[in-house]
């Protein structure tokens, strides 16, 4: 490994890599990343190792798919000798213990994932931690001995205690030139030996991303708040369509004519295609497409819709949000049964969820589309992979400001 690059870092529970797409955008260096699923592994090999080598890899670890725990016990004394050379840890453990769209659960055994991401950056000991997780972190404990302690504090406590000057808030990601109002909790921390460390610099980090956005987005012709249909109109399907080359059974929509600067930038590099990767319709019944019908009909607002409606209707599901074109969407989940499309009797596609997470066209997404039933647990399809990630945009955003603290 020959690290070249002032700017270095390793993403910890990577999924199929938006957070490190957008540190690519921000000039960091990646050395590599860990990420437990063979199917998210897959994506993010494909688009950031194969098509544009972003890693400096190192030859003591595999290209594949790894657990945390797994790399933390064989190669210890390998991440130690890391120390002095990674800028930053980026990153945050799977958030389904906390979520507030599902079922939280204090005892999922996913959320002992932060006391490994903490093993492993005192084993690093990286100048910059950047930690991200969904709005729900911020909420208090209610069923277990720490009852009344946010999770967020917690986590705080044990970065102090290893060395950091640590400071986190809320943050919607709509606000920053994605069209989807996601509300996640970011901290920032800065190891307490570096010149000028302190709490006071690293909540520095969340003004100085504010500031710096209207700059960043006007550079690249974009907006601050994009709508739905400036996302997704050269998208629709207008009964054109073709076999989806990697689902059998499928069909995919093509290219419309660009209409909006968001769908020039997503774009860009990607001008030659006919067809966007993973843009493959879901087989809605007549039925289905009629209740889908009916509820854009009566719809005007970009929310779920209310318990009378669904109980009309027979529908038990918890969400179901009838997009509205001259608004934000909501935040895309891995479920995408969550959302209609704001013109056409359909769920969205892949892509049409990747476009309001900022990924760009020429990103690929590989592996199975969707799972069901007990396989949720397990196994990260396209819809997982996309609902995961970090939006590319805010990302690259993040990692010009983290520069500046070091």
């Amino acid at each position: 490994m020959q690290i070249n690059n002032k700017y270095t870092y390793i993403d910890l529970f990577a999924g199929c890599g938006g957070l490190s797409l957008g540190l690519n955008f921000s000039q960091w260096q990646g050395l590599f990343a860990i990420e437990k699923s063979p199917h998210a592994f897959k994506t993010l090999k494909h688009n950031l190792i194969d098509k544009i080598n972003h890693f400096d890899w190192p030859i003591w670890l595999s290209q594949e798919a790894h657990d945390i725990n797994d790399v933390i016990e064989k190669y210890s004394d390998e991440l130690k000798k890391l120390q002095g050379k990674v800028t930053l840890i980026a990153g945050g453990p799977p958030c389904q213990g906390f979520s507030i769209a599902g079922q939280r659960n204090e005892k999922d055994e996913r959320n002992e994932l932060i006391n490994s991401y903490i093993k492993f950056v005192s084993l690093v000991k990286p100048k910059l931690i950047f930690f991200e997780n969904v709005k729900g972190f911020t909420m208090e404990f209610q069923n277990n001995h720490q009852k009344g302690k946010k999770y967020s504090q917690i986590v705080t406590n044990k970065l102090t205690r290893e060395g950091y000057n640590v400071y986190g808030q809320l943050i919607n990601f709509g606000d920053y030139g994605i069209p989807q109002k996601r509300i996640r909790f970011i901290l920032v921390g800065i190891r307490k030996d570096i010149k000028n460390s302190s709490v006071k610099k690293a909540k520095g980090f969340f003004q100085l991303i504010e500031a710096n956005k209207f700059a960043f987005l006007k550079e690249r012709g974009l907006s601050i708040n994009p709508t739905i249909e400036e996302a997704l109109s050269d998208l629709i399907s207008s009964n054109n369509t073709i076999e989806t080359p990697d689902r059998k059974g499928f069909t995919s929509g093509f290219y419309h004519n660009i209409k909006s600067d968001y769908q020039r930038y997503l774009r860009e590099k990607n001008k030659e295609a006919e067809t966007p990767n993973s843009h493959s319709f879901t087989k809605h019944s007549q039925k289905v497409i009629k209740r889908l019908s009916y509820i854009q009909s009566v719809s005007t607002e970009c929310k779920s819709i209310s318990n009378e409606l669904k109980k009309q209707l027979g529908l038990t599901t918890q969400v179901l949000v009838p997009l509205q074109p001259n608004a934000q969407a909501p935040t895309v989940t891995s479920h995408p049964d969550d959302m209609i499309h704001y013109c056409e009797p359909r769920i969205l596609t892949v892509r049409e969820c990747a476009r309001l997470q900022s990924f760009p066209d020429w990103f690929d997404f590989k592996g199975k589309y969707t799972t069901g039933g007990k396989l949720r647990r397990t196994e990260v399809p396209r819809y997982t992979q996309v609902g995961n990630a970090i939006p590319p945009l805010f990302s690259e955003q993040a990692g010009l400001i983290l520069k500046k603290l070091v």
